[in-house]
């Protein structure tokens, strides 16, 4: 599937839970993301098992806490903590997971991405939600089209 496609329908589900959401939002990928989401009206819960509130807002330890549960989760803890999100995601039947990255190693855990997609997820190993409408700007966009020509930014999942 091509990464667009992947993205827009990742996209499409309203309850997104962002792992990685930080107290202490300066330079945390993940607190950006969770924002943006939550601005452009979606169902947003931060999965941090350090806090119980960030911003005002619930945080929960993990995606079995969230009531409702999820249509999907991003990623953006270091890689050694995705396959224990994945596994909680496929345990719970959440089918969409993107582990998000941007120019370094990111959130990218091979073993998660194998395993996810083993057990039928849709798994987007790389990039970012915000460069994708209806969640993108102008600055992310840009970034997408470079780290595609990296490597970085899949161009199919």
């Amino acid at each position: 599937m091509k990464l667009a496609e992947a993205a827009q329908s990742f996209l499409a589900g309203k309850r997104i839970a962002v792992t990685g959401v930080s107290r202490n939002p300066q330079g945390h990928g993940s607190n950006t993301v969770y924002d943006r989401l939550v601005d452009r009206g979606y169902e947003v819960f931060a999965i941090n098992p350090h806090a119980e509130t960030i911003g005002g807002r619930p945080a929960y330890p993990d995606l079995a806490s969230v009531p409702g549960g999820v249509d999907a989760v991003v990623i953006g803890t270091r890689p050694e903590h995705a396959m224990n999100t994945v596994k909680q995601a496929v345990d719970l039947g959440v089918t969409k997971v993107w582990m998000h990255r941007s120019v370094d190693a990111g959130s990218v855990s091979p073993e998660a991405v194998a395993y996810g997609r083993e057990h039928g997820l849709l798994v987007i190993d790389g990039g970012c939600p915000l460069m994708f409408d209806p969640t993108a700007d102008g600055a992310h966009k840009v970034m997408c089209a470079i780290l595609k020509l990296t490597g970085k930014v899949p161009r199919t999942v």
